[in-house]
């Protein structure tokens, strides 16, 4: 996480002093279009999108990581293995589940999402769920009671 809080900060930095050389060239200058001054936008062009590559894998990490995160909790949650925390009710009263069950629940939402975004959910979901009165397994007790 450094290294990518490193990159973001210099590729910050660099962006910063390429917007500074443009602003110091058009006004060398006086505002007329030059070889140095078409250098430098061009410059800053290529900063820029720097700096935006090094904002989006910065933004791609957090992600990842508030996905991770939340992952882990679901997973300590539904399997019950979370501890009760001062201050917090100790039970929800739900029944814990396999962690494994809960992956393949997760696997299955997952893929309904991508389909959703993608626009094909109301095209294929007779592909992905051919029976659809049981879109669960039955091999689970738990999606045999559904």
């Amino acid at each position: 996480m450094d290294s990518l809080v490193d990159a973001l900060s210099g590729a910050y930095q660099e962006f910063v002093a390429a917007s500074a050389v443009v602003l110091e060239s058009k006004e060398s200058s006086n505002g007329q279009k030059t070889a140095a001054t078409d250098a430098a936008l061009e410059n800053f062009k290529q900063k820029w999108e720097l700096f935006r590559v090094a904002c989006d894998q910065a933004e791609e990490f957090v992600e990842s990581v508030k996905q991770r995160i939340g992952s882990e909790c679901l997973v300590d949650e539904a399997t019950g293995t979370v501890s009760g925390k001062p201050g917090q009710p100790a039970a929800s009263g739900l029944q814990p589940i396999s962690a494994v069950r809960l992956e393949q629940m997760s696997k299955a939402v997952r893929w309904l999402v991508i389909e959703l975004q993608h626009g094909s959910g109301a095209n294929n979901a007779s592909a992905v769920h051919p029976n659809p009165s049981a879109p669960f397994d039955a091999r689970f007790s738990e999606d045999a009671a559904q």
